[in-house]
């Protein structure tokens, strides 16, 4: 099943498009704040508490909605008012995040807390980029997409760019910054996505709200489309090992003798090559097919991340960063694009939220893992472990008739 998307009534370029700047903007606060405390978490535990197990509990909680809210968030997003959805999530995460900051500028670390706060934020999350990414067809003309998509992209690459160090700067200089920080840029962002106005959805044909049938109509959507389903299952293979890789990294650079500020570097190397990726995305995938992309993808990360493990130059441990935030920048551009054009708007929502929970729900159980396994094993053996699993996907990926013909010229 296809749809052409919902064309905006009032023509006018992207650049100039008042509700898109409204709500590029709005989402790019929402996600600046949740890459700082992204990095903010570990820190308060990996350098005050002197506990990675502690770090990925704190990382797992933030990432457990993936996995149990993203299928219903699909349906109430296709369902509900997305405005005022994207609003009373910006609210309810600035809540949480500035209590955080409170506790910490009273010297309070409870652990408990701390995740309650992290699953709040990564809720609200959920609900909020689900609905932002069902409203941009509604916002930009039909032509205007693949440019709209491509912003959108570069945007949560460049968030990852600026979110990181400034999370890890702002914890050099006060702990509980990154926390506050995060509580203003919701609240810049509820501003924001109050001021746009066009509606952000299609009109709806009133029915009767039946969980299990609106959760299945996505899945089943899911299930029916061959290469988005191998490819999703792919990804969430190299999400649950970027979680992970990310953690090892943390502990390599303090081991190597580097600062707290230093671990925002990370964020800054994969926003680096994701913007640089998701800019020239759309010309990239002019000369490649989709799922050749999905192929350079696994395969630049089956090289680089067991080169990590023999880094011994703290710089150099970044580069393998720009490298894989690179290419997934590209494929992600591809995939949205594809997605765009042949999901029907009222399922949308319900669309992507299988799409990610299957592709993102695999973070969360990444980041419990890799905590796990640096209790155990050394920084060096958790990246040789988890480069000879990706090479494993990669060869599953090569195998695969419904991969390699993806979008073939």
């Amino acid at each position: 099943m296809t749809a052409e998307p919902v064309a905006a009534p009032d023509s006018v370029p992207l650049r100039r498009n008042r509700d898109f700047f409204l709500l590029w903007t709005g989402a790019g606060f929402s996600e600046l704040g949740a890459r700082m405390s992204v990095i903010a978490f570990p820190l308060v535990l990996v350098w005050y508490e002197q506990s990675p197990l502690g770090a990925g509990i704190v990382a797992f909680a933030g990432l457990l909605p993936s996995l149990v809210l993203q299928l219903p968030a699909g349906v109430l997003v296709d369902r509900w008012d997305r405005r005022r959805l994207m609003v009373v999530c910006d609210a309810i995460a600035a809540v949480a995040m500035a209590s955080a900051a409170v506790a910490l500028a009273f010297g309070v670390v409870w652990l408990p807390h701390l995740c309650v706060v992290a699953f709040l934020e990564g809720s609200c999350m959920i609900f909020y980029l689900l609905a932002e990414r069902a409203a941009v067809r509604n916002v930009v003309e039909p032509d205007q997409l693949p440019t709209a998509i491509s912003q959108n992209e570069a945007r949560g690459r460049a968030a990852g760019l600026l979110g990181q160090p400034a999370g890890s700067a702002l914890f050099a200089v006060l702990w509980w910054l990154p926390f506050a920080a995060t509580a203003v840029g919701h609240l810049v962002a509820l501003t924001n996505v109050a001021l746009i106005r066009k509606k952000l959805q299609a009109p709806r044909e009133p029915r009767p709200l039946s969980l299990r049938r609106d959760l299945v109509a996505g899945v089943h959507w899911l299930w029916g489309q061959k290469f988005m389903r191998s490819a999703t299952l792919l990804v969430a293979a190299t999400n649950f090992l970027a979680q992970i890789v990310t953690l090892t990294a943390i502990l390599m650079i303090r081991d190597l003798g580097g600062s707290a500020a230093i671990t925002g570097l990370i964020g800054t190397a994969g926003g680096i090559g994701g913007v640089c990726g998701a800019l020239l995305g759309a010309v990239l995938l002019r000369g490649l097919s989709l799922g050749g992309v999905v192929l350079l993808d696994l395969a630049a990360r089956a090289v680089l991340i067991p080169v990590m493990a023999f880094t011994t130059v703290l710089p150099l441990l970044f580069v393998p960063f720009v490298l894989m935030s690179f290419s997934g920048a590209v494929l992600n551009v591809g995939a949205g694009s594809y997605l765009a054009r042949i999901v029907p708007d009222e399922l949308h929502g319900r669309a992507m939220s299988a799409i990610l929970l299957t592709s993102w729900g695999a973070n969360s159980a990444g980041a419990l893992v890799g905590g796990l396994m640096l209790t155990t094993l050394a920084a060096s053996a958790t990246l040789l472990w988890a480069g000879g699993f990706v090479a494993a996907i990669l060869v599953v990926a090569v195998l695969s008739p419904t991969i390699r013909g993806a979008g073939a010229r």
